[in-house]
């Protein structure tokens, strides 16, 4: 069994699906969609081929937040607040 900080729960209700990564003021963003959520961080579905930078800006339901990237499994990526 998993001992995780804090909960993981999955966007519903009028949570939006999507979030944006900002790699930086210069760098097109790139659209991701939200598997699941926590206090400390998510995991993504990151859309296109762009590479994914180790340390970036998430925007997600008016939020941004510094975060990192954690785990990557092809494009789907596990992220840190």
């Amino acid at each position: 069994m998993e001992q995780r900080r804090f909960v993981r729960v999955r966007p519903s209700g009028l949570v939006p699906k999507i979030g944006k990564i900002f790699a930086d003021q210069r760098s097109p963003s790139f659209e991701c969609e939200v598997i699941d959520l926590s206090a400390g961080g998510a995991c993504l579905y990151v859309h296109g081929q762009a590479p994914i930078p180790r340390k970036f800006t998430f925007l997600h339901a008016g939020t941004r937040k510094s975060s990192r990237l954690v785990w990557e499994r092809g494009r789907k990526i596990g992220i840190q607040f």
